[in-house]
């Protein structure tokens, strides 16, 4: 292995940005060991470390072709094992106010729908076939440990199943534990100055269901999107199909408006939304298994690339960065991306003298185009006068561009391709800027005013 730039290195958390990280990092390290606290199951079950994977998840279509990237043959495997392909947008009905439903065309993409945790075990299957990498479940990590100088990792201290304290000596380490405690503490170890971080403040709250397909299911279409009509009502629903011919349904309300957790009262939240769509499509599914909830106080993003100084060996990914509002289905996509980034800086600095010198700072700056356009959807949650934290500043503009956007986009199969591609990131935020499509959204703004 000709390519490795060090021996050895240590990703925490193995959900899907810990099982992307390790794929990413393997080919660059004698050996990759990956802690979690969780049980790791050989197959698509559930865990407790990961309450969210009871719910609905989205894999949009560029956090698709990264996990491709990473895990080449993937799309193959994820079809023959049950995933649903979904094409975009004509198998897909979507409510949205003023659109009930909004226009169904064929825009020449798929996404492929399935459970979080069948996926998760796809990626864990395929990463036992790397012999330099190692699973270590049950293991809590307690503290990351910094070089004499403070200027870089040393090694990684945590608790085996047992509580008995451990520690593994490594230059470089990828947290992936969502909330980036590792790396916070950290930073504080070594009196790094005060992190930035934004929030949006919207204490989402959302519910899920199994069901049955049932035998007369419409064939007409396979997912169903309804959205809130802000800033009144933030009730909006999802219907996704997954595998086993089954739906995975969720339910979501902001600012303590809560979907019940149990199934009759579920049902009766159907009946609240602004079409009965959701409702009649349920009216003869039966449900599996209990109803899941799951709360999100805030979306927060962490300003990690505005430090001017960073821990040798240290890499955050995922929900450690950032942590988006799930109902836009953005988190296992983004992370997917921000490792294919991770993967190729690694590449490029094999023959450096010190592949790990300014690696944070160059990962830092790249991935900010992954997180540009999920940002400023999350940022739309300030849409609810309830929501906490700063506004954008523009962020009336960015209102008023939205609705005539919207408005060309449903009169306009280009314009409606170019923002579906935008919300499953195969393009940039900037594609909505373009000069041509600035020039006509602003005379509908025109109009309108």
């Amino acid at each position: 292995m000709n390519d490795l730039i060090a021996r050895h290195a240590v990703v925490i958390g193995a959900g899907m940005a810990g099982l992307s990280a390790a794929k990413a990092v393997a080919p660059y390290f004698e050996k990759v060991v990956v802690l979690d606290r969780d049980a790791l199951p050989d197959g698509p079950a559930l865990r407790v470390g990961t309450p969210q994977a009871r719910h609905a998840h989205g894999l949009l279509t560029g956090g698709q072709k990264a996990l491709e990237e990473l895990f080449p043959g993937i799309e193959s495997e994820l079809a023959k094992t049950g995933g649903v392909s979904l094409r975009n947008v004509s198998d897909v009905i979507v409510e949205r106010p003023g659109y009930d439903p909004f226009p169904r065309r064929d825009l020449g993409f798929d996404t492929l729908c399935l459970s979080r945790p069948l996926l998760e075990s796809i990626c864990r299957r395929r990463l036992r076939k790397e012999r330099n990498v190692e699973f270590r479940p049950h293991c809590r990590v307690t503290e990351l440990i910094p070089s004499s100088d403070n200027g870089a990792v040393a090694s990684v201290r945590y608790e085996s199943e047992r509580g008995a304290p451990d520690a593994l000596l490594t230059g470089f380490v990828v947290d992936a534990s969502g909330r980036a405690a590792p790396t916070l503490s950290l930073l504080e170890t070594i009196d790094a100055p005060k992190l930035e971080e934004s929030e949006i403040g919207i204490y989402i709250r959302y519910t899920t269901a199994i069901f049955e397909v049932p035998d007369d299911a419409s064939a007409e279409w396979k997912c169903v999107m309804h959205m809130p009509a802000p800033p009144d009502v933030s009730r909006g629903g999802l219907i996704l199909p997954i595998e086993d011919n089954r739906w995975i349904v969720s339910l979501s309300g902001r600012h303590g408006d809560a979907p019940p957790g149990e199934i009759e009262g579920f049902l009766a939240f159907t009946k609240t939304l602004r079409t009965p769509t959701i409702h009649e499509a349920l009216r003869k599914a039966r449900p599996i298994g209990e109803v899941a909830r799951y709360n999100l106080p805030c979306s927060v993003r962490r300003r990690f690339e505005r430090l001017e100084h960073f821990p040798r060996g240290v890499i955050p990914i995922g929900d450690s960065i950032c942590r988006f509002n799930p109902v836009f289905g953005q988190g296992m996509s983004v992370a997917a991306m921000e490792a294919v980034v991770l993967g190729k800086l690694l590449a490029s600095r094999r023959d450096h003298a010190d592949p790990l010198d300014g690696l944070a700072a160059d990962y830092f700056s790249e991935i900010q185009a992954c997180l540009e356009s999920p940002w400023a959807t999350a940022e739309t949650d300030f849409v609810y006068p309830q929501t906490r934290g700063e506004r954008p500043k523009d962020f009336a503009g960015r209102l008023q561009y939205g609705t005539a956007l919207t408005r060309l986009m449903a009169d306009d199969p280009e314009v409606h391709r170019t923002v579906v591609e935008v919300v499953n990131l195969v393009r940039p935020l900037s594609a909505l800027r373009e000069p041509g499509l600035t020039a006509r959204v602003v005379e509908l703004m025109k109009a309108a005013a």
